[in-house]
C-alpha cells in the first residue's frame, strides 16, 4: 500500500497537486497541512510549480493557488483514452432519471476516493456539495465507503488506521470505531448507506464496481435529502445493483480481453 514519505521530493510535488486538485482556490496552509509538508518546502515546490505553468495564484486572491494551464493540458490528454468515467456516463444519466437525485462515480486513489463524474436529477434539494475532483479519506460518503467496505479485511482495517487523522479533523461524527461499523454493514447489507455524516440531513447510498480482480475500482452513489433515501431505499439500491452489476461485468471482460 502506498505511504507517504516525509524526505521524497517527487512525492511532495504529487501531493501537493493532488490537493490542488480540489474545484476551490486553497490558502498555503491548506495546502501543507494536506499534502504533509512544511509551509516553507510547500511555498518552494508552489513558487516552482507556478514557474513550469501547473499553478497559478488565484486572481481574486494572490495568497491562494489553483491549478494552472499546464495541468489542464495534461487532463485533455487522457481524453480519448480508455476509463470507466466514460463508461460510467450512462448509468450516471440513467440514475439520475430514475431517482431524480445527484448521481457520483467516485474512484479510489491510495486512501481516498476522488469524485471523477456528477449527474444531478430534476429534484430541487441538490447534493452539491461534492464536486468533480473533490476528495475524501475512504470510507467518508456513501460512494467512498463502498470502496472501503469491500477491500479485503486486512486491507480495510489499515486504511481506517491511516484515515483516522483526516476523520478527526473533518468528520467528527465518523470516528474509526463507527467506520469499522459501517464497513460490516455494508458487506452485510450488500450496499453502502451512510446518513447525516458528512452533511446534516443529507446522507447517500452506494454500490462499489468491481474490477476482473473481485476488487471495488469504483463506486456509483445517489446523494440526496436522508428521507428520500429512506422513504426509497429498496428502490434506490435495485437501481444501483442493476447499473454497477453491469459495469463490473464490463469492466471484467475489457481486462481479459
Amino acid at each position: 500500500m502506498y505511504q507517504a514519505s516525509s524526505t521524497n521530493a517527487p512525492q511532495k510535488v504529487c501531493r501537493i497537486l493532488k490537493i490542488l486538485s480540489n474545484p476551490e482556490s486553497l490558502r498555503l496552509a491548506d495546502i501543507a497541512a494536506g499534502a504533509d509538508v512544511s509551509a516553507p518546502t510547500c511555498l518552494r515546490i508552489l513558487e516552482t510549480l507556478i514557474e513550469e505553468g501547473f499553478v497559478r495564484r488565484d486572481p481574486a486572491n494572490p495568497k491562494r493557488y489553483l491549478l494552472g494551464d499546464q495541468a489542464l493540458i495534461l487532463g485533455l490528454a487522457m481524453q480519448g483514452r480508455d476509463h470507466i468515467r466514460d463508461r460510467a456516463r450512462p448509468a450516471l444519466v440513467r440514475l439520475a432519471a430514475v431517482s431524480g437525485d445527484t448521481v457520483l462515480l467516485s474512484t479510489r486513489h491510495g486512501i481516498e476516493s476522488v469524485c471523477v463524474d456528477r449527474e444531478f436529477g430534476g429534484f430541487p434539494i441538490r447534493a452539491n456539495y461534492l464536486d468533480i475532483g473533490s476528495r475524501r479519506p475512504l470510507g467518508a460518503g456513501a460512494g467512498s465507503l463502498a470502496l472501503l467496505a469491500w477491500l479485503a479485511p486486512d486491507e480495510c482495517e489499515t486504511v481506517i488506521e491511516l484515515v483516522k487523522p483526516m476523520l478527526a479533523a473533518r468528520y467528527p461524527r465518523l470516528p474509526p470505531q463507527r467506520l469499522r461499523e459501517e464497513a460490516q454493514r455494508s458487506r452485510e447489507n450488500g450496499y453502502a448507506l451512510l446518513l447525516d455524516v458528512v452533511v446534516q440531513q443529507m446522507g447517500g447510498v452506494a454500490m462499489p464496481v468491481f474490477g476482473a480482480d473481485g476488487r471495488p475500482c469504483a463506486a456509483i452513489s445517489i446523494a440526496a435529502l436522508s428521507e428520500r433515501i429512506t422513504s426509497r431505499l429498496p428502490m434506490l439500491v435495485k437501481a444501483l445493483q442493476q447499473e454497477a452489476a453491469a459495469l463490473s461485468a464490463n469492466e471484467s471482460q475489457l481486462e481479459a480481453a
